[in-house]
């Protein structure tokens, strides 16, 4: 492969970087919908889901001519190993505080996503990439709709834990 410039290094950088995110949140909504303890938790995540594993498919599709193949840095690592470790305590402990834990992380990655995603659209739009601007836009909107289906599920957990009887 010839030597990059530093600006298709960037675009590496941001594929690999989203395509091993990407590959965290598939992997934890595989677990969390079928382990989480709330039903419409679990359908809402199995729906996101859905659109998630096509999402990871289309960046490894759209990274490939980068030669971007998620490789892990700091920013995937962190959010991989934090994700990572409190899946392995709600799944091994199995309390609601630990499962609540989880689908927060999953959460903040999601949304992580979403801005990466805003980013991708911008640069689509700098490199008139119209097929990487008609990704991000799918992308950045169903990430947002997952997030905020979450976030509504994440809520109403935090006040069934909160009520629940001694």
């Amino acid at each position: 492969m010839a030597e990059q410039k530093i600006g298709e290094q960037f675009i590496t950088h941001e594929y690999d970087e989203a395509i091993a995110v990407q590959q965290c949140i598939v992997e934890a909504e595989t677990q969390l919908s079928t382990k989480h303890p709330v039903k419409s938790a679990k359908e809402a995540i199995k729906a996101a889901l859905a659109d998630d594993k096509e999402f990871l498919q289309q960046l490894k599709t759209l990274g490939k001519p980068y030669g971007a193949t998620g490789k892990v840095e700091d920013v995937a690592e962190g959010l991989t190993g934090l994700m990572e470790d409190v899946l392995q305590t709600a799944t091994t402990d199995g309390a609601d505080s630990d499962f609540y834990e989880a689908h927060a992380v999953l959460l903040n990655i999601k949304r992580k996503q979403m801005d990466a995603a805003g980013g991708m659209l911008e640069i689509a739009r700098a490199t008139k990439d119209s097929e990487l601007r008609t990704a991000a836009t799918a992308f950045k909107k169903a990430q947002k709709a997952s997030s905020e289906a979450l976030a509504d599920e994440l809520a109403s957990y935090a006040a069934q834990i909160a009520t629940k009887a001694a």
